[in-house]
Parts: C-alpha cells; structure tokens; sequence
C-alpha cells in the first residue's frame, strides 16, 4: 500500500537553511494535499539558572519573571518563523496555506519535534541537517540523529547546502539553533 501523507512536521530552528528545509515540506503538502505543523523547540533553562534568579530576586518574582519572558520569546519565535516562512515561498503567496501550526515548545529540540509529532499524529518528520565532520567520516548533528533513532514514522532529512544564506537576509530573524 502506497503511504498517504496528510500531516507534517516541519522542525527548525531559524537557521540559516531554514527557507531550503521548509520548501521539501512545502513541496511534499503539494504532493499530497498534506498540512503542516512547524515546531521549534526551546531548551528550558537549567535548575541551576533558575536557581541564581531565585537568590537574587526571590523565587515568586523569578518565577513570574521567567513566565513573561518565555510568552515574550515564544511570540518572537512564532513571528520569525511565519516571516521565514513567508520569505521562503515569496515567489508562492498560496504556500502558507498548507501551514496549519505554528509551535513552540520549551523543551529539548529533539524532544519537542518528536511531542509535536505524536501530538498532531504526523505522518512524516522534515527537518535539515549540516554535514559534520569527523576524522572516521561522517555524521549528522545531535538532533537530527536523536530524532532519527526515537522517532516512530519516517523522517526525511534535508542536507542543508555548504554556506547557505536565505534567512537572515530576507526576514530578519537571527539565526539561533543548528540541528
């Protein structure tokens, strides 16, 4: 049986590759008449930054603190990544139609894609990837091979091209995670 796909998840975070990776997942919801959700995911801070915030402005006002600070980040990130988006397929003003949702989650990246992924009960996982080098050869990022190895559907890996620039000069946004 030939695999229908009609849910994906596009993870990034913002880099520079990030308009290359979104048109395969804008390609295949053409293919397949298929929606996107995007997730970007946001480590937490340690226990031990939380930790020091407390000491010096006392544990109500750190905590509230660290409440509006994350609602302003989550925001921010939802807006750089619905500006790459829209620069990504500038050429496309029908493209952003197959985009669903946009989701920030304060977790570990991979951790955040593979939530998003069962949350929406996605069919299929894009996200990019530099080439690393190593002495014995080659390998992926960390994330890329931590969502690779848990993920239980198929994840489709785009090799982000040596020295590709797209994001920061059309939307702006700073580029902040490389998977």
């Amino acid at each position: 049986m030939i695999p229908q796909i009609k849910k994906i998840v596009y993870a990034t975070g913002l880099g520079s590759g990030a308009p290359h990776v979104f048109r395969y997942a804008l390609s295949l919801a053409r293919q397949y008449d298929a929606k996107i959700d995007i997730v970007c995911g946001l480590a937490p801070l340690t226990p031990q930054a939380k930790g020091i915030a407390d000491i010096y402005i006392g544990k109500e006002e750190s905590k509230e603190f660290h409440r509006q600070a994350r609602e302003r980040v989550r925001l921010s990130v939802e807006q750089q990544v619905e500006a790459m988006c829209h620069s990504a397929i500038i050429d496309d003003p029908d493209g952003f139609q197959y985009v669903n949702r946009i989701n920030v989650i304060e977790e570990a990246p991979d951790q955040a894609i593979l939530k998003c992924a069962r949350d929406v009960a996605a069919d299929v996982i894009v996200m990019g990837t530099h080439r690393r080098t190593m002495a014995q050869g080659v390998m992926l990022g960390s994330c890329a091979v931590k969502v690779v190895h848990q993920a239980t559907i198929p994840v489709l890996l785009v090799r982000i091209p040596e020295g590709y620039k797209d994001l920061p000069s059309k939307s702006g946004a700073p580029e902040m995670i490389d998977f």
